[in-house]
């Protein structure tokens, strides 16, 4: 292949400024591709990356970011076909031939690879991955910007997993705690599996997002301890002759508050999903779970075999996406990550190289 002069924003240190480098990408291996970056998504993973608050586990410097979609423009000698292709990159990357990848649960391999975190991610021009799970998008994007569809990667698909795990019927009832980034497209998957859909948060403009893309009733939890929320929540469902029962309760905003406001909600026969990620500990009554008969489950990315249908949805406009992201150019991203940690950006930011 001929070589690619590139260049990426390095995390050299935590709490630091990402530092713009040059590379050259000059060989891939029999099993690999370059994708030419066309959008990477800014994720709370990255933010919790770059605080120091979760280690990385490639040693820095290293360039960050997992939401990534681009052209592939070289390919190893088991891709080649891929050569043109526009793709997205799985955040989590299975292997393919172990023992949990072979029993249906390859988003949990523990031989995966995760850009931005077991190698050079995407706040890059280029970005050398393997060339197997990317998911191929179709020739017409019906409109869509290819950098728009990076946060399919993530933000989109972890909770579409969540949804397929808890297993949510039709005419059920789904809570989900926290509307922000993941929260919001919880909200629409729910929604678009036919569920009674309550959404809860801290912010009100978040909750009027979500009531706009498919939240029926939205609840306000600012200075609510976790007793008032479930009392108004039972309000709530009594009023509207919503199910009483099975609930499935959908904890995104990676809170411990959230996280223990989920688990006072269990409910008979009910489901608790845990898909936020945060450092906090809780202290619950396990017993709840027996008392109830209730399940609870963790999700962890997305198998790339859900990532089709989800793109589907995109594309179709069953899912909203060009609502809830707002591009930037790559080298303003110092700058934006500022405003994130401010809490001055209303919508997901990607960065365009």
């Amino acid at each position: 292949m001929q070589p690619i002069q590139a260049y990426g924003y390095f995390l050299t240190e935590a709490n630091k400024p990402l530092e713009r480098r040059e590379f050259t990408i000059d060989s891939v291996n029999d099993d690999q591709v370059v994708v030419q970056v066309a959008g990477c998504g800014l994720c709370h993973t990255d933010i919790s990356f770059l605080s120091g608050q979760v280690q990385t586990k490639h040693a820095f410097p290293l360039v960050l970011g997992h939401e990534i979609s681009g052209k592939v423009v070289a390919a190893g000698s088991g891709y080649v076909a891929l050569n043109g292709k526009n793709v997205v990159i799985p955040a989590v990357l299975p292997c393919g031939q172990c023992e949990l990848c072979k029993s249906g649960r390859d988003n949990i391999c523990q031989h995966q690879q995760m850009p931005g975190n077991d190698f050079n991610g995407g706040f890059a021009s280029h970005i050398v991955v393997p060339g197997r799970s990317l998911c191929v998008l179709p020739e017409n994007l019906n409109g869509f910007g290819l950098a728009q569809l990076s946060v399919v990667a993530d933000a989109i698909t972890t909770p579409y997993q969540s949804l397929k795990r808890s297993g949510l019927k039709s005419g059920e009832l789904a809570i989900v705690i926290g509307a922000g980034g993941i929260g919001i497209y919880m909200v629409q998957h729910a929604k678009n599996a036919g569920a009674k859909v309550i959404a809860l948060d801290i912010d009100a403009d978040k909750l009027a997002v979500a009531k706009e893309q498919g939240a029926d009733y939205t609840l306000c939890v600012k200075g609510l301890d976790e007793r008032e929320i479930k009392k108004q929540i039972r309000g709530l469902v009594k009023e509207n002759h919503l199910p009483e029962f099975s609930w499935k309760v959908f904890e995104t905003s990676g809170s411990g508050a959230g996280q223990q406001t989920a688990f006072s909600l269990m409910t008979f026969a009910g489901t608790v999903g845990i898909i936020g990620f945060t450092m906090e500990k809780l202290q619950v009554r396990l017993s709840n779970i027996m008392a109830f008969d209730a399940d609870v489950f963790g999700n962890w990315g997305c198998s790339p075999s859900h990532y089709p249908a989800v793109v589907k949805g995109v594309l179709d406009g069953t899912i909203k996406l060009r609502e809830n992201a707002e591009t930037f150019p790559l080298d303003s991203i110092n700058e934006i990550i500022g405003r994130s940690l401010n809490h001055q950006l209303k919508k997901r930011a990607i960065f365009a190289p």
